[in-house]
């Protein structure tokens, strides 16, 4: 029972990376109707900045800041700069931009910081003490401080779809952006806040995942992260924030399961046999377990 728990723990603390970062492309397609394939190379690049500030003795929780409010500068800039004036041609345009802008930031980051491995600090207490004990399985303070992060995040930001102004003109932009222009919605600034909004909480997935990841800081740290995060948001639904967490949380523990119960099962398998598992589901649900159909009147 207690290597059970251990595996499910590993489990829910990995899901909650995933969830975090299914919510930036959830955030993304709700605000824009697009899905960012650039959002984890954005995060990886905004780590790297972290990172860097702390070598340069600033203390993390400073660091992380000034992370998320480049994330947010970055990410209304890429939607304002490059998205948006090839996004009325086509949406294969924004597919080859974004590729384009993936590939970009992957070779900045190498460019600016080296290819080697980096050891980015923890936000949350990581020592061999720092532990609480469930069930006889230890729960240390990062993978703890990773959960409820992901608690805070899911709660604000269905504040922010539902409460507030911006959040339902991001979804009015999202459902049909001519109407909600000529609904007096400066579609423009939502746009931008959006892709704003999604690239610092893809940034928070970076500087959360970085620690407690055995390669730690290098290039090709969040590519799997964000191919599992991408099954999270399909499989939950892309217009769905409680489904991209639990969509991340389920995708999270399978991976464990798998790896610890089925000895064959591990590297690339391990994440391909999640994936397999993914594309049954959206065979039964296209639009996943809690997207939303769409009706279109003839």
């Amino acid at each position: 029972m207690t290597l059970f728990l251990e595996r499910l723990i590993s489990g829910l603390t990995n899901g909650s990376i995933y969830a975090i970062l299914a919510l930036a492309l959830v955030v993304v397609f709700r605000a824009t109707g697009t899905i960012n394939f650039a959002q984890g190379e954005l995060a990886l690049f905004t780590t790297f900045v972290a990172w860097w500030l702390t070598t340069m003795s600033w203390p993390i929780w400073s660091a992380i800041g000034a992370a998320l409010a480049l994330g947010f500068l970055l990410g209304a800039l890429m939607e304002r700069l490059l998205i948006r004036p090839v996004q009325r041609r086509s949406d294969m345009a924004v597919l080859i931009v974004a590729l384009g802008l993936f590939t970009g930031l992957n070779s900045l980051a190498g460019m600016l910081w080296g290819s080697d491995t980096k050891i980015m600090p923890s936000p949350f207490p990581n020592g061999p003490t720092d532990y609480i004990s469930v069930g006889g399985a230890r729960v240390y303070g990062d993978a703890l401080g990773v959960l409820v992060a992901l608690v805070v995040l899911l709660v604000l930001m269905s504040l922010l779809f539902r409460k507030t102004r911006v959040g339902l003109h991001m979804r009015a932009v999202a459902d049909n952006a001519e109407s909600a222009t000529l609904a007096g919605v400066p579609t423009s600034r939502i746009l931008a806040i959006g892709w704003g909004v999604a690239a610092a909480i893809g940034a928070l997935a970076g500087v959360l995942v970085t620690p407690l990841s055995p390669q730690q800081l290098g290039l090709t740290t969040m590519f799997p992260i964000f191919i599992a995060a991408s099954a999270a948001a399909l499989f939950g639904g892309l217009d769905s924030l409680v489904g991209a967490v639990l969509g991340g949380l389920t995708i999270g523990v399978l991976e464990s399961m798998l790896s610890g119960y089925i000895s064959v099962i591990g590297g690339s398998l391990q994440q391909t046999s999640a994936l397999l598992i993914i594309v049954v589901i959206l065979f039964v649900r296209p639009n996943g377990l809690f997207g939303t159909k769409k009706l279109e009147r003839v």
